[in-house]
C-alpha cells in the first residue's frame, strides 16, 4: 500500500521550481512551512531526520508565556509567547490545554513577591488569559499538590498556563502543511546549497532510505534547523560567524503517584538559576529542567550523569516521597538553540528570542526561539522570504488557521483524543484487522491501530518513529517500549513492504537508541 511520504517522494521534481523550500522539520521549519504553504505558495520541507526528531520532541510539554523570562524584564517575549498561547489553544484544541500550576511557598515574602509578578502575568495575556492567579494557604496548597513538601510550607501561588503533546503537534503540522497543498518530507537530507550568480537558487538533497539524489530549485530557500542553524550556514559562507550557543535541558519522568491530583509544581528558582517543573503529562511526571552549555550539537543527546543526579536532589527537595535513579521510567535531552549574546554570561541568562538573518546570497536564517512562538517565527520568515523571491505578496492566515485534527471536544475521548477528528478513522483500522484493536504493552496505552495509522498517514518509517514520537512509548518508560519493538516492527514490516533482516535491524537499533533513556547517575 502506497503511503503518504512515497507519494510525496514521487512527485518531488514535478513540482519545481519551489517558491519555498525549508530546511529543517522542527518546530520553527514546521512553523514556517505551514505558513507559508497557506499563503499558496508551493512549498516543500525537508527534514534530515524525522520531524521533531530534535530538540522539538524533548520540551517540557509546555505552551507558556514564560513566567522566568518576566523575571528577567523581557516583557516582550512574554507579550508575544502569551498571545501565541492563546491562539495556539484556539487552533489546537485537540493538542493543547489548560494546566494549573502551584508554587510552594517556604518563605513569608513569598507570597506578595510572587503573587504579584503572577497578576502581572494575568494582566499581560488579557483576554486570552486561561484563568486568573490567586493566592492559597497552606490548606489549599496541600489539597492541590498533596505530596508536595509539608514541613515549612506557607501557602502557594496557583496560575494557569498551556500545556500540549509536543511530537504530536509537529506531526499536526506536517499534516496540514499537506493539507494546504505543501509538500512535508523527512528523511531527505539537504548536502548543497546551489547558487547561481552568488545567489541561492536551490538546493542538491538526497533520500535517505533509498540514496536518490535530487537537484530542485526554489525562488528561496529558508535554514530553520535549529541547533543545527550554523551548519547549513556554513553550506552558503563556509567561514561564517557561529550564531548558536548550545544548552542542554534533561527531564526525567516519573511515576504519577509521586504527584497526584490535576496541578502542576513550578519551583521557581533552582541552584543554577532555572525555574523547575514537575508536570502531570500521560499519566505520568516529567520533572526538569537543566542548563547545561554543550561544546557539540547531535540528533541523539545525552543526559550527564550529574543533570540527573541534579533533577533527582530538586525532585527531593519538594516532593514527600524522593525519587531514586530506581525510579525513573525514562529520561530525555534536548538541545536549546541559543542564540549568542555580546554580553557573554551563562546560557541560562541568554534570551529566548528568536533571529532573523538573511545573508548575502539570499539565504533566509531564523533560528532561537521556542515552541509557544513557533507560528511568529514562521510569520516573520516567510515574510520576508517573500520579499526576497519577488513572490506576489499574501497575507499570512495562521492567527486563525485550525490545525489538522482540530476538534473541539477531542480531549474528552480518552487515549485517542490527540488525533482530534482523525480518531474514528484510526479507529476503523481495527475492523480492517482485529489484532491491530489490541494493546501492544500492558504499561502503555498503545495498539497497532496506531503504528498503522502512523505508517499511513504521519510518515512513519522506523520503529524509533512510531515509539519515541507518533506514540511516546519511549518517553513514558523507555523499558516498556524496548518490549514493544518486536510487536511494532512486525507491523511495520508488513505495512512497508520489508522483510525479516529489516526487522531484526530495527528493534535492535531502537534496542540501543533506548538504552539512552535508561538512568544513569554519577
Amino acid at each position: 500500500m502506497i503511503n503518504d511520504r512515497n507519494r510525496f517522494l514521487q512527485s518531488l521534481t514535478d513540482r519545481t521550481p519551489w517558491d519555498i523550500i525549508v530546511i529543517g522539520g522542527g518546530a520553527t521549519g514546521l512553523g514556517v512551512a505551514v505558513d507559508a504553504a497557506g499563503r499558496g505558495y508551493r512549498t516543500l520541507l525537508l527534514e534530515q531526520h524525522d520531524f521533531a526528531k530534535g530538540t522539538s520532541s524533548r520540551s517540557t510539554k509546555l505552551i507558556h508565556g514564560g513566567v522566568r523570562y518576566l523575571q528577567q524584564g523581557n516583557v516582550s517575549l512574554v507579550l508575544d509567547a502569551l498571545r501565541e498561547r492563546g491562539l495556539l489553544i484556539q487552533n489546537a484544541p485537540h493538542l493543547v490545554h489548560n494546566l494549573s500550576f502551584v508554587v510552594p511557598l517556604y518563605d513569608w515574602w513569598e507570597g506578595p513577591f510572587y503573587g504579584i509578578g503572577l497578576k502581572l502575568y494575568d494582566v499581560l495575556a488579557g483576554k486570552l488569559g486561561l484563568g486568573p492567579s490567586q493566592l492559597l494557604s497552606r490548606e489549599e496548597t496541600l489539597a492541590r499538590i498533596p505530596t508536595v513538601e509539608p514541613q515549612g510550607l506557607k501557602g502557594g501561588v496557583a496560575y494557569h498556563d498551556g500545556q500540549f503533546d509536543d511530537a504530536r503537534l509537529a506531526v499536526a503540522l506536517a499534516r496540514t502543511m499537506a493539507d494546504l497543498g505543501g509538500t512535508p518530507l523527512n528523511y531527505v537530507r539537504v548536502t548543497e546549497l546551489v547558487k547561481e550568480h552568488g545567489l541561492v537558487t536551490g538546493v542538491t538533497a538526497r533520500d535517505e532510505e533509498s540514496g536518490e539524489q535530487f537537484h530542485l530549485t526554489a525562488r528561496v530557500v529558508v535554514n530553520a534547523t535549529g541547533v543545527f542553524t550554523d551548519s547549513v550556514r556554513r553550506l552558503d559562507e563556509p567561514d561564517c560567524t557561529p550564531l548558536i550557543v548550545p544548552s542542554q535541558g534533561v527531564h526525567l519522568v516519573l511515576d504519577r503517584s509521586f504527584l497526584p491530583g490535576d496541578s502542576a509544581i513550578m519551583v521557581p528558582h533552582t541552584d543554577d538559576g532555572r525555574i523547575l517543573f514537575a508536570v502531570p503529562w500521560h499519566n505520568r511526571v516529567i520533572v526538569g529542567t537543566t542548563d547545561t552549555p554543550m561544546d557539540s550539537t547531535t540528533l541523539e543527546p545525552r543526559p550527564l550523569p550529574e543533570e540527573i543526579d541534579f533533577l533527582l536532589a530538586h525532585a527531593a527537595r519538594y516532593l514527600t516521597r524522593d525519587p531514586a535513579p530506581r525510579d525513573v521510567l525514562s529520561v530525555f535531552a534536548g538541545l536549546r538553540p541559543l542564540v549568542q549574546s555580546d554580553k557573554g554570561g551563562t546560557t541560562a541568562s541568554l534570551s529566548r528570542d528568536h533571529t532573523l538573518l538573511v545573508s548575502t546570497s539570499g539565504l533566509v536564517t531564523i533560528t532561537g526561539g521556542k515552541w509557544t512562538t513557533y507560528r511568529h517565527m514562521g510569520e516573520e520568515a516567510v515574510t520576508a522570504a517573500a520579499a526576497v523571491a519577488g513572490l506576489v505578496e499574501r497575507p499570512s492566515v495562521t492567527r486563525e488557521l485550525r490545525i489538522h485534527g482540530w476538534q473541539e471536544t477531542a480531549r474528552e475521548e480518552g487515549a485517542v483524543g490527540e488525533y482530534g477528528c482523525d480518531a474514528a478513522k484510526v479507529e476503523g483500522l481495527a475492523a480492517e484487522n482485529s489484532a491491530w484493536g489490541a494493546r501492544l504493552h500492558p504499561l502503555l496505552p498503545y495498539r497497532g491501530v496506531d503504528v498503522i495509522w502512523g505508517v499511513r498517514r504521519e510518515y512513519a518509517r522506523s520503529v524509533e518513529d512510531v515509539l519515541a514520537r507518533r506514540t511516546r512509548a519511549l518517553f513514558l518508560d523507555a523499558r516498556a517500549s524496548i518490549e514493544m519493538a518486536p510487536a511494532v516492527a512486525r507491523l511495520m514490516a508488513s505495512e512497508l513492504g520489508r522483510d525479516a533482516a529489516w526487522e531484526e535491524a530495527q528493534v535492535d537499533a531502537y534496542r540501543q537508541l533506548a538504552a539512552g533513556y535508561l538512568p544513569t547517575t554519577s
